[in-house]
């Protein structure tokens, strides 16, 4: 029974660490992923050599499945509060509201505005990149001004210049 609860809790540990380093490798972040990957090795090794050493055969193996999917959710879940990273939010709206423009702008996010041409008449797009921290709260504020507003996130790889550079480097990010 202690070699199964042991393999559960070395699952546990193991697959949230798989998780963040493949995260980390995906962005970039390769210093970190190399740290988790030698941590990831051995706790792997370990928890393997009890499934198949030990005299509970096909429990131990469906406990170390279990254990892969509960760590899965457990990592996804870290991954979801660390927020790692930025994403560009594109809103289309029918309107200029300039009164959530402002207010956007006051909240220290960086809005760039354009115009353009719709089906039926003139639509407004909010280019908005923003931390993956902050955009739950960007959301809420858009919905606020604007609940019809067809909105798009995208993950944001690389940029340089602009606002948002601009203002992590007076933050000293």
């Amino acid at each position: 029974m202690k070699e199964i609860i042991l393999i559960l809790f070395i699952q546990l540990i193991y697959v949230p660490i798989f998780t963040l380093r493949t995260i980390f490798l995906v962005k970039n972040m390769t210093y970190l992923a190399s740290v988790l990957g030698f941590m990831e090795a051995l706790i792997y090794v370990s928890g393997l050599s009890l499934v198949f050493r030990g005299d509970n055969g096909p429990v131990a193996m469906i406990v170390y499945a279990v254990g892969f999917g509960v760590g899965m959710f457990i990592g996804g879940a870290i991954e979801n509060k660390l927020a790692i990273g930025y994403n560009n939010i594109v809103v289309n709206l029918d309107q200029k509201n300039t009164e959530m423009i402002n207010h956007l702008r006051n909240d220290g996010y960086g809005v760039t505005v354009y115009e353009g041409e719709g089906r039926d008449s003139k639509r407004y797009r909010l280019d908005i990149l923003t931390r993956r921290s902050r955009e739950e709260n960007l959301m809420n504020l858009i919905e606020e001004f604007e609940p019809k507003a067809f909105i798009i996130s995208y993950e944001a790889r690389r940029f340089k210049g602009g606002f948002i550079v601009n203002s992590m480097k007076k933050m000293n990010y």
